[in-house]
């Protein structure tokens, strides 16, 4: 009988040491299988801010056609030259937002420095006797392009994607949420006075310039 009780605690001594050897070797595969996961997720995360970073100085590391532009046009600081091959514009925005700046070219009113990132405002009379202003924006149509020239950057070429009309007391046009994307706004009154005629234009498929 003594015999037969030493037997059984021997079996349940086996029994116990064996289900904390599995415990113990549970535990290490979970930990093993944890510190895998964490370094795949390292890896993960460093490989995505590579990426981005990379994508990032590609951005910077554009190269665009160089042009010169005068840096003075009768009197005014030239921010950028302007040019819209569909309506046959040439014209310089420039600097300083007066009236009497607005008589002479069109203005930077707001914004992004030309070229760069964000949203570039440019506002201009829609004069009928005046070629540097914004007489025929009103004949342009989504997808035509326009062009804006400075001499930081150089040329960078844009695509018209919406034209629409707004009343003077509605300025969300001059928003500067663009996306990380290089944008230009045009700003006309119409023909009436009574609203103003917006040109949106998103930078063009940019394709290296050797």
């Amino acid at each position: 009988m003594k015999q037969k009780k030493i037997i059984i605690n021997l079996f349940l001594i086996i029994i116990i040491v064996g289900i904390l050897m599995w415990m113990i070797s549970k535990k290490e595969e979970d930990e093993e299988i944890g510190e895998k996961n964490s370094i795949s997720l390292w890896n993960e995360t460093q490989m995505s801010l590579q990426n981005s970073t990379q994508n990032n100085i590609e951005k910077e590391e554009k190269q665009y056609p160089k042009e010169i532009v005068v840096q003075e046009y009768k009197g005014y600081i030239v921010e950028a030259k302007l040019e819209i091959p569909d309506i046959a514009l040439e014209t310089y925005i420039l600097q300083e937002d007066t009236e009497k700046a607005l008589n002479t070219a069109v203005v930077k009113i707001y914004g992004a420095t030309p070229n760069h990132i964000g949203n570039l405002c440019v506002a201009g009379h829609n004069a009928p006797y005046n070629t540097n202003m914004f007489r025929d924006l009103k004949d342009l149509e989504v997808g035509e392009n326009l062009y804006v020239i400075d001499n930081e950057i150089g040329r960078v070429e844009y695509v018209i994607y919406d034209i629409y009309k707004v009343y003077p007391e509605d300025v969300s046009c001059l928003s500067q949420e663009t996306n990380g994307e290089k944008e230009v706004t045009l700003i006309t009154c119409t023909n009436d006075s009574t609203q103003r005629r917006i040109i949106k234009a998103r930078e063009a498929n940019f394709k290296n310039v050797p």
